[in-house]
């Protein structure tokens, strides 16, 4: 990887990725909302090694998304659970777990985690919707403009986590469509790469100056991207021998992921600045940000009011 310093676009899905920076955090976050909260637990669910989940809660400790209280009598033995900041949070997991149920489920397989909305008393579905019309934000329906946070800032090039070689789709011998999300798109660069295609990123050495990162991991993530399904490889110009990546619909339908992580990051992250992005959507003519509500009553979902099977 290139030493030195790059420079990365001020955004708030950036932000959130220096948070949750792996597919462990992710699935450690996705943990919380299965009631799973003591350190032996969590290895044992997540076949984890000590020193990678000791780490990881550490950071999100640091991070104000967990917080450490003692169980024990003696107060010797400790559970993580959500902080308010960590709670929030669960809109991502949702749009997560939505876009695995849509897009990776097999032919005849039902979906894991069945969502149970205590307030209407239905089985739903997540949606995920613009703030002020309440209608499902498609990726073409949207445009951005500069926020008050807008720029571009010096970032560290950052080491790269080792992905575990076990599917993260797993748990206690059951699928979880988080888990298989994050199989495809449980790295920082797969969500950056991703993300650069949202703004029109689509050729090779546009990806490696927008982000900074290496050729050779840059071609790894874009190979994985293709073969995964949710970018397409184009060719382009004259002489037919250079590439462009597009979206699938499949890649598209990743949207709604990002645009939950912009909303977290805009709330929890953006310090004084305000957000680096305002987003506007073409139907209502409005500056949105993303809702994920009930598909039966239309109500903002919190973890406190969604139950189900496969919890």
């Amino acid at each position: 990887m290139r030493a030195g310093i790059s420079k990365y676009r001020n955004c708030s899905v950036a932000r959130t990725l220096d948070i949750i920076e792996d597919g462990w955090t992710f699935l450690l976050i996705r943990e919380q909302l299965f009631n799973v909260h003591k350190f032996e637990e969590l290895q044992n669910n997540l076949q984890i090694s000590r020193a990678t989940l000791t780490a990881r809660l550490k950071r999100l400790v640091e991070e104000g998304i967990f917080k450490k209280t003692p169980y024990s009598a003696g107060g010797t033995r400790y559970e993580y659970r959500f902080t308010r900041k960590g709670t929030e949070l669960y809109p991502v997991m949702l749009a997560l777990l939505k876009w695995g149920d849509d897009w990776l489920l097999g032919e005849n397989e039902t979906p894991p985690v069945a969502l149970f909305h205590k307030k209407c008393g239905h089985w739903i579905t997540p949606r995920i919707v613009c703030s002020k019309c309440n209608e499902d934000i498609l990726v073409h329906e949207a445009t951005y403009s500069d926020g008050p946070g807008a720029g571009w800032n010096a970032e560290p090039v950052l080491k790269q986590n080792r992905k575990s070689k076990k599917p993260l789709g797993r748990r206690l011998d059951k699928g979880c469509s988080v888990g298989r999300s994050l199989d495809i798109i449980g790295d920082r660069w797969t969500f950056m790469v991703m993300r650069e295609t949202f703004f029109g990123t689509r050729k090779y050495d546009e990806f490696e100056r927008r982000l900074g990162i290496s050729s050779n991991i840059l071609a790894d993530r874009l190979k994985k991207l293709v073969e995964a399904g949710l970018l397409r490889k184009e060719k382009y110009g004259k002489t037919h021998n250079r590439f462009g990546y597009r979206q699938t619909e499949m890649g598209a339908d990743l949207y709604g992921a990002y645009l939950t992580m912009i909303a977290w990051a805009d709330k929890w992250e953006a310090g004084t600045d305000g957000p680096p992005l305002l987003l506007h959507h073409k139907n209502c003519g409005k500056v949105f940000s993303a809702n994920v509500v009930c598909s039966h009553c239309d109500e903002v979902l919190n973890t406190w009011d969604v139950g189900g099977t496969g919890f």
